[in-house]
């Protein structure tokens, strides 16, 4: 940021000691012919979120003379952290030295580099530091077919520049995922994780932005060579992969003007398969039948390239008029490569749900006998309850229905999960199954224009009864 605006580099290599007129020693000039400024030649941007922290490096090319230079930095109106500015020497780099650097107390939010030089010419420079503000999220827009077989899938990313200053021509990176910067300030410093907060904040603040450039870093920037105009092309993003979080570059360059957004195409859109089923699982979506696009992200679904950020899928459905319908709007969590995409489009009313409660009974009545340590079966013949004695425990049966009416003209494929709290029997022929020990799952298929009764019994231990906390499947 060089200065042909407020947070630029507002003054460039002065003409230090020069033929005697000023003595050989640490200098800063006052007066400086800002008309010499060159522009950037590359800026880069690499965005976290989670921590609203974005590193920027900048490159220039800058005129140096003999002896001492001081080089202005400024960062007036912007989120820029003055602590975080750093300045290197790309050419030259052994000829070149920043001898101190000074914030100037008569001009706030600025400082100097005095540089000692060995040259007289130009070297390129590269100035790095963190600004606050700028943020990127991710949207999906889905075009599912009329048949509902296969959709059109293609992702881009909305960068929101609210930093102070505009960034021309910059290249565009992404932190997808979270770094661990008090797990790497640990590792650093050579201590436990849970001291890491106790630190003085100047250390661990130090130690903070160390870990997140490294973090967050890559080699300098490459000045590319003047080149004939090409044909703008949609942008794609390239991952880098890391440990515990990816770093997506956006193909070429794009100008983020402060208190903007842009819209970028992260990638192109491929034609994914996906399958419907409809599911009832009531923590997740109520108590209701909830109609799903399932898809992974995957090779065998023209996916897998790449992790997918967090962010929001619209979804859309060709109506076979040459128009689209709106299904619906949803966030997703990131998804790993490999892992599934579920979209829930709610409620279908072509298919009916409901449950029909078709019989209640109990039996295996045990009683307890007061004044005595004595306990008795009544609910079997010839046995007498006694006066003196109350219910100490029994078994309730409930016998269930689960009735599917399928209006629609496809065959359907379905999903139940029914959790149930204490120790219970779940009895049917539905092939169910444990999905964990107070959840039990089947599955069913009903055709297009029928409908399905899918019964079962639950036994809930009652009093004495109960031995445990968890769910038995039997079948019959």
């Amino acid at each position: 940021m060089f200065a042909t605006r407020q947070n630029r580099i507002a003054a460039l290599a002065a003409f230090a000691v020069m033929l005697g007129l000023w003595p050989a020693a640490t200098v800063r000039a006052k007066n400086v012919d800002l008309s010499t400024v060159p522009d950037r030649d590359t800026v880069q941007l690499t965005i976290y979120n989670s921590e609203d922290i974005t590193l920027v490096r900048e490159t220039r090319k800058v005129s140096f003379k003999p002896g001492v230079n001081p080089l202005q930095f400024s960062w007036a109106n912007t989120l820029i952290d003055p602590t975080s500015v750093e300045l290197r020497f790309l050419t030259d780099a052994d000829k070149l030295d920043v001898l101190d650097t000074t914030f100037p107390h008569d001009k706030p939010q600025m400082l100097y580099w005095n540089v000692q030089s060995e040259i007289d010419g130009e070297a390129t420079v590269e100035i790095t530091y963190f600004t606050s503000g700028i943020t990127w999220s991710a949207d999906y827009v889905c075009i599912a077919n009329r048949e509902e077989t296969e959709m059109g899938f293609e992702g881009f990313v909305r960068v929101s520049n609210n930093s102070g200053e505009k960034y021309d021509d910059a290249q565009v990176r992404l932190v997808v995922g979270r770094i661990n910067l008090v797990e790497k300030i640990a590792q650093l410093a050579q201590v436990p994780m849970d001291e890491v907060a106790g630190m003085e904040k100047g250390a661990r603040e130090h130690l903070r932005r160390r870990v997140a450039k490294e973090a967050m870093g890559a080699p300098a920037l490459e000045m590319p060579a003047a080149a004939p105009a090409q044909p703008q092309k949609p942008k794609q993003i390239v991952k880098e992969g890391l440990s515990e979080y990816f770093i997506y570059t956006i193909e070429g360059t794009e100008t983020i003007a402060d208190g903007w957004s842009k819209r970028m195409r992260s990638f192109e859109g491929t034609t994914v398969p996906f399958k419907i089923e409809y599911r009832y699982r009531e923590p997740e979506y109520g108590p209701r039948l909830v109609r799903m696009y399932l898809l992974a992200n995957d090779e065998e679904s023209k996916l897998g390239t790449t992790p997918l950020p967090d962010g929001m899928v619209r979804l859309f459905r060709r109506n076979g008029r040459d128009g689209m319908s709106f299904l619906v709007a949803q966030p997703i969590k990131y998804v790993p490569i490999g892992d599934k995409i579920e979209l829930n489009l709610g409620p279908d009313p072509e298919v009916i749900f409901e449950l029909v409660n078709r019989r209640v009974w109990r039996d295996n009545l045990w009683m307890h006998v007061h004044g005595a340590d004595l306990f008795r079966r009544v609910d079997q013949p010839g046995v007498r309850i006694e006066v003196n004695s109350t219910v100490a425990g029994w078994d309730e049966h409930t016998q269930f229905a689960q009735r599917v009416r399928n209006y629609s003209k496809k065959p359907i494929r379905l999903e139940v999960r029914r959790s149930f709290a204490g120790h219970v029997e779940f009895q049917s022929e539905l092939e169910a199954k444990s999905h964990d020990y107070r959840t039990v799952q089947y599955q069913a298929a009903v055709d297009p224009g029928e409908k399905a009764e899918l019964e079962y019994e639950i036994v809930e231990h009652q009093g004495r009864n109960k031995k445990q906390d968890n769910v038995t499947v039997r079948e019959g």
